[in-house]
């Protein structure tokens, strides 16, 4: 399986959830490392886009190709799975806490859970604590420029 991941250069080298441990997100409280990754590039593009504005426009990123063998498991959460308020901003305690427990039960390496952008896509998360993440690779990192027009009113 390919999975896709957009960030910014001097992020683009490696996989290790450092950066949403720094902050937390949707999927994981502060502390708890986890690497956010996408089905396709366009959802990559639209998860990012979302936090910046077309003076934050960094123009450094890089649209990282990620390969998951398919002999890993992958574990899933449906829409109906969910709480009420899992696609709620700011981010719920709830969903923090399924990450987190994703991590720390460390029983996949994958979560594979419904976009909140882009209704009908799917993100993967990576746990970098499970023993099947050293098999997940990056394939590619090309650069990406944003079409400023995303930006425009």
């Amino acid at each position: 399986m390919m999975v896709f991941r957009l960030a910014r250069e001097r992020f683009s080298y490696t996989l290790s959830g450092m950066g949403a441990a720094r902050y937390g997100a949707r999927w994981n409280s502060a502390g708890v490392e986890l690497v956010y990754t996408t089905g396709n590039r366009s959802l990559a593009m639209a998860e990012v886009a979302i936090h910046l504005s077309v003076a934050t426009l960094p123009d450094d990123y890089m649209m990282l190709s990620v390969h998951i063998p398919d002999s890993l498991s992958v574990d899933e959460l449906r829409t109906d799975q969910l709480p009420d308020n899992w696609n709620a901003f700011p981010y719920p305690l709830t969903t923090k806490k399924i990450g987190d427990t994703f991590v720390s039960d460390n029983r996949a390496a994958i979560l594979r859970i419904p976009s909140v952008v882009t209704q009908g896509d799917f993100n993967y998360l990576l746990n970098p604590k499970h023993p099947d993440f050293t098999k997940i690779s990056i394939l590619s990192r090309e650069r990406f420029p944003f079409d400023r027009r995303i930006f425009s009113s």
